[in-house]
């Protein structure tokens, strides 16, 4: 029995000619041969839900980066402001200015905000840094009479 079937392999019948004579209808051959047209969209639909999620996960990445460069740009002009005020002879004014502040080819606006502490040779210094209507960093310091 084994010989007629790898002779009729050899012939050019292949598993085709066995499966026949074992009494398998068309469908059955068929549906071993490939996949379905439901098993070929579930596996399209895998495929494209996980390339959503991976272009989602990049765009994330991509905006993260850009807000680190803009807080690390924002932290540079409120540190120049607050070394400003800080290297000043004598206690900065109370209110507040505003200057602006240009860093990496980008315009800040830093808003500095002196209140008085309990104690009066102390004063609280606040510089806010935004960028149009977008505040970006908050720092405070405090700047004492020298």
């Amino acid at each position: 029995m084994r010989a007629s079937r790898w002779t009729s392999l050899l012939r050019g019948r292949g598993a085709e000619g066995a499966r026949r004579r074992r009494g398998s209808g068309g469908l059955q051959r068929s549906a071993a041969r490939g996949f379905t047209l439901i098993e070929v969209m579930v596996a399209l639909g895998m495929v494209a839900i996980a390339l959503v999620a991976g272009l989602k996960a990049t765009a994330a990445l991509t905006d993260n980066a850009r807000r680190q460069g803009d807080m690390l740009l924002a932290q540079a002009c409120a540190d120049n402001a607050l070394a400003a005020v800080r290297l000043t002879p004598g206690l900065p004014g109370l209110g507040e200015t505003s200057t602006s502040c240009r860093q990496g080819e980008q315009a800040f606006e830093v808003l500095l905000l002196v209140a008085p502490t309990p104690n009066p040779n102390f004063r609280r210094v606040d510089a806010r840094v935004r960028r149009g209507a977008e505040g970006l960093l908050h720092m405070s310091t405090v700047v004492g009479q020298y």
